[in-house]
């Protein structure tokens, strides 16, 4: 049985003691990154968007130390929502300060890094550390909170069946842009399964592992897993791996390690891959797949993203958030296409959506005024560590699972609304914090 209603020592007064974080992982995460993007280089330098020039290796070094220095901030907060995406977001800016110094773009360089700088610790410090709890005025009882999860069960296998319907291809990871551009699927359908699979179904999983509840959460991961053929996407094609890795990550780590080595592991990973390829123990199409999806796919390529934002907005209008659907309709707008085709047709590298470092930021406000709008974003983001204080700690890393890569990817905008974070801090507001140690509580009765 799992038991997440606890994750360290407290003090004489009940309250967490305060605990040093996971320093040393965090530098060797560094290092770790820095080395993989080197090989992304190697290995994507005909896409002409990500160089590296062994000439400039001191001046790449040079520029990621002050913002190495920032880290020590995730080794005194204490775990939360914020710290999550925080750690994620410090690995893509910290990614493109080594970036920015071999770009082959002519925009400003040094403003982007400062701008960058700035942002990640714009964004950074409100994330950490607003932590106080709100007042919970409507907490489901244990009853309903039960019902709440059936509900989520039935719409979930509801959703994946109307999805079924309209496409179900079982089809190998390289063959799926073939039959992606097919697809077709109404628009609340594809919100709806946006929300099923980035926010209730790993929410679910949470709740039933954190409560030990093993074969309803064996039951969560295979229906997330019939998504993947319905919507041919790497994220539904992971999101069960990645729910399990995380859990047992949990299991085996205090939770700010876990996040760290959520990323430092999958990443050294690809890099010893690279090293055996280096030696011909493996071959290049044997660690293609995996380098691709996760080296660059994962850890690159949201930097990359403010290495092209920073360059197309340094010549181009500025949208002053009027990429925003509702806001589009209200004012004028300089593009009538989404960003994400926009660079798309200028870069050639597909559909290419990112993080709210770029599109709130930069491309909306430019790369001056971008701290702000990023220390926007973090405040809001500050709200989901209100909203989930008193839960379980490990418990949020679960239910929030999907969430960290969705961040990464596209605009906040996307990732509150299309992709359930709101539904998250709903669900985290109305949690009853009982639920656990009521369950804690049965166990330990059981075993004595």
């Amino acid at each position: 049985m799992t038991d997440l209603t606890d994750d360290g020592p407290r003090s004489f007064f009940g309250s967490p003691r305060p605990r040093l974080g996971p320093a040393f992982l965090i530098y060797f995460h560094i290092g770790v990154c820095c080395l993989s993007l080197v090989y992304v280089a190697e290995f994507y330098g005909d896409l002409q968007i990500i160089m590296f020039d062994g000439n400039r290796l001191q001046w790449a070094t040079l520029n990621i130390a002050p913002f190495a220095i920032v880290s020590i901030l995730f080794t005194f907060a204490e775990f939360s929502f914020g710290y999550v995406l925080g750690f994620y977001f410090y690995t893509m800016v910290l990614g493109y300060l080594w970036l920015v110094v071999f770009s082959k773009f002519h925009y400003d360089h040094s403003l982007a890094a400062l701008s960058a700088f700035a942002s990640a610790l714009a964004f950074i410090l409100p994330a950490l550390f607003i932590t106080s709890p709100v007042k919970q005025r409507y907490v489901l009882s244990a009853r309903a909170f039960e019902r709440l999860l059936l509900s989520i069960l039935i719409s979930a296998a509801a959703i994946a069946t109307i999805g079924v319907v309209h496409n179900f291809r079982l089809v190998g990871i390289t063959e799926i842009y073939k039959f992606r551009a097919e697809l077709n699927f109404p628009t609340w359908l594809r919100y709806a399964m946006g929300v099923t699979t980035n926010a209730l179904l790993p929410f679910a999983f949470a709740c039933f592992f954190a409560r030990g509840q093993i074969f309803r959460a064996t039951g969560v991961i295979l229906l997330l897993s019939l998504f993947y053929p319905i919507t041919l996407s790497k994220a539904s094609l992971f999101a069960a791996f990645w729910l399990l890795f995380l859990a047992l990550l949990s299991r085996l780590f205090e939770v700010r390690g876990a996040v760290v080595i959520s990323l430092l592991l999958p990443t050294s990973i690809g890099v010893m891959l690279v090293l055996l390829f280096k030696v011909q123990v493996l071959s290049h199409s044997q660690i293609a797949v995996y380098f691709g999806t996760v080296n660059f796919r994962m850890i690159a390529l949201p930097s990359i993203g403010l290495d092209l934002y920073s360059d197309f907005f340094s010549t181009h209008d500025l949208t002053y958030f009027c990429q925003i659907n509702f806001l589009k309709s209200l004012v004028s707008c300089p593009y009538n296409e989404p960003l994400a085709l926009l660079m798309q047709r200028t870069y050639q590298i597909g559909n290419f959506n990112a993080s709210l470092f770029a599109t709130e930021g930069i491309a909306s406000v430019g790369l001056i005024a971008a701290p702000a709008a990023v220390l926007a974003c973090g405040l809001l983001i500050s709200l989901g560590n209100r909203l989930s204080c008193g839960l379980p700690p490990k418990f949020i890393l679960l239910s929030m699972g999907m969430l960290p890569q969705v961040f990464l990817n596209v605009p906040l905008t996307i990732a509150f609304l299309t992709n359930g974070t709101a539904i998250i801090f709903l669900l985290w507001y109305i949690t009853p914090r009982t639920i656990f140690s009521l369950d804690a509580g049965k166990r330990t009765a059981v075993a004595s």
